[in-house]
C-alpha cells in the first residue's frame, strides 16, 4: 500500500464487532487498496484472541458502503464468523458492455458494498472457506455486499476470467450465503459437502456459473434467489444431495440448465419461475430418486439479444424441457411455455418435447399444463422406462412411448 494512505491502528468498538475500514495494526493495511488482506487480518487477530476451545463466539467482520479491491484471497477457517456488508449493489454488466456509449449514463458500475475481485495473488477465489480436522466449520455467513469480477476474458460475452467469488472446500453445517450480488465471475458460489446450507435472497447472474453444490449434501436450500448463468455453466448444479429445497427462485436465461441435480435423492424442485432459451431446463441426470418437480412455471422461447443469438448448450428440443434419468420421481402441477418459431426447431424436423423420461421405473408425470405454437411431445418415455404413470399431461397425439411399460391418460 502507498505510504500516503496509512491509516493509524484502530481497536473494534467491540470485542467481536470489525469495520474493515477502521482495522489496521500494523499501519499498512487499507481496505480500499486490499480489503483481502485486511479481512485475513481480522481473522488471525479473532483467532488470536478466541482461544478457549469451550468459548468461541465468532466475530462479525462489517464492510460498509462503498468499493474495495480484493487482491489478496481470504480464507476462513473458523466457525461463526459473519462477514456482512450494506447492499449487495448488483447491476448488469453485460447491458453494459454491449451497449456502445455510455457516456451518458447515470452509473457503470455495481455499488453498495462492493468489491472487485482482481487477485493479484495468483489464486482464483475471492473467499476460500476450508479447515481440516474435527469438527467441520459451522455457521458462516456471507450477507449482503458484492463480488464482482469486473470483466471477462478474450471478450466480454465470454463467460470465462477464472474468478470464484466463494469457494467451500471442505465439509460446512449451518452455513448461509444471503442478500449477496454476484456479477461476472466465472463461478459465483461453490460449495462441497453441505448440511443444512441456507442461500437465500440472493442476485447471482451474468455468472459463468452461479451455484454449484458440489460433492455431497443434505437438508440444505436454494430459496428466493435471483439467478441467471452464461451459456457455458449452470444457474444451478447440485450433486448427491438429499433432500434439497428448491424453491421461490426466478432464473432467468442463459445457463446450460435452469437446475441440474445428478444423482440426487428426495429434493424438492417447486414454485420457482424458469426462464430460458435452451431445450434441457430441468435435467435429473444419472441415478436420480423420488425427487419431486411440482407447480413451476417454465418459459421457453428463443434468444432475441443480439450478441447472444446463435449461442446455444448443444442440446436439441427433443431433448425436452425436462429430462428424467432415475426411480420414483413425481413431476406434476407445473404450467410450460414453449414459444419456438416452427424453423427454430433443432435438429430440422424434429418434434420438440417437454417431460421426457429417458431412464428408470415408477416415474408419475401428471395434471401439467401446455401451451405452445408447436405441434409437440408433451411427454415421451424412453426405451429403458418401466411402470410409468402419465396422466393429465397431453393428449393422446402429444404422447409418445419407445417402452411398453407405462399407464396412460390423456387430457380429457
Amino acid at each position: 500500500m502507498p505510504a500516503d494512505k496509512k491509516k493509524p491502528v484502530a481497536i473494534p468498538t467491540e470485542p467481536n464487532v470489525y469495520d474493515v475500514t477502521d482495522w489496521n495494526p500494523t499501519g499498512a493495511l487499507d481496505p480500499v487498496w486490499d480489503i483481502g488482506a485486511v479481512i485475513n487480518s481480522i481473522i488471525g487477530d479473532i483467532k488470536r484472541r478466541q482461544t478457549s476451545q469451550a468459548d468461541k463466539p465468532g466475530a462479525v467482520i462489517y464492510i460498509p458502503p462503498g468499493t474495495y479491491s480484493l487482491k489478496t484471497r481470504v480464507v476462513v477457517d473458523t466457525s461463526y464468523l459473519c462477514i456482512r456488508g450494506s447492499g449487495h449493489g448488483f447491476t448488469s454488466l453485460s447491458i453494459r458492455y454491449n451497449s456502445g456509449d455510455t457516456s451518458t449514463w447515470h452509473e457503470l458500475n455495481p455499488g453498495g458494498s462492493h468489491i472487485k475481485v482482481e487477485n493479484t495473488d495468483g489464486k482464483s477465489e475471492a473467499f476460500l472457506v476450508q479447515r481440516s480436522g474435527d469438527p467441520r466449520l459451522s455457521s458462516i455467513e456471507f450477507e449482503n455486499f458484492c463480488l464482482d469480477g469486473v470483466s471477462f476474458t478474450g471478450n466480454q460475452n465470454s463467460y470465462r476470467n477464472g474468478k470464484v467469488g466463494i469457494r467451500f472446500a471442505s465439509a460446512t453445517d449451518a452455513t448461509r450465503v444471503r442478500g449477496m450480488g454476484m456479477v461476472y465471475l466465472e463461478h459465483g458460489l461453490i460449495v462441497q459437502d453441505a448440511d443444512a446450507l441456507d442461500v437465500s435472497g440472493n442476485f447471482i447472474a451474468e455468472c459463468g456459473n452461479c451455484i454449484e453444490l458440489t460433492g455431497s449434501g443434505q437438508a440444505s436450500k436454494v430459496t428466493d434467489n435471483h439467478l441467471g448463468a452464461g451459456p457455458i455453466g449452470f444457474s444451478l448444479f447440485a450433486e448427491q444431495h438429499n433432500g434439497l429445497l428448491v424453491t421461490g427462485n426466478n432464473v432467468f436465461p442463459r445457463g446450460i440448465d435452469s437446475v441440474h441435480l445428478k444423482n440426487s435423492t428426495r429434493c424438492n424442485i417447486s414454485a420457482n419461475r424458469l426462464h430460458s432459451f435452451y431445450p434441457g431446463m430441468i435435467t435429473l441426470e444419472g441415478n436420480c430418486k423420488e425427487n419431486l418437480i411440482g407447480s413451476n412455471m417454465f418459459e421457453r422461447q428463443v434468444e432475441t439479444y443480439g450478441p447472444f443469438i446463435g449461442f446455444g448448450n448443444g442440446r436439441p428440443d427433443d431433448y425436452g424441457v425436462v429430462q428424467v434419468n432415475g426411480d420414483g420421481n413425481t413431476i406434476t402441477g407445473n404450467h410450460v411455455t414453449v414459444i419456438i418459431p416452427p424453423e427454430q426447431v433443432t435438429p430440422a424436423g424434429a418434434t420438440a418435447a417437454v417431460f421426457r423420461v429417458a431412464s428408470g421405473d415408477q416415474n408419475l408425470i401428471g395434471a401439467n399444463h401446455v401451451i405452445s405454437n408447436l405441434t409437440l411431445h408433451t411427454v415421451v418415455l424412453d426405451a429403458g422406462t418401466t411402470n410409468s404413470h402419465v396422466f393429465d399431461s397431453g393428449t393422446e397425439a402429444q404422447f409418445a412411448a419407445a417402452s411398453t411399460s407405462y399407464g396412460f391418460r390423456p387430457t380429457p
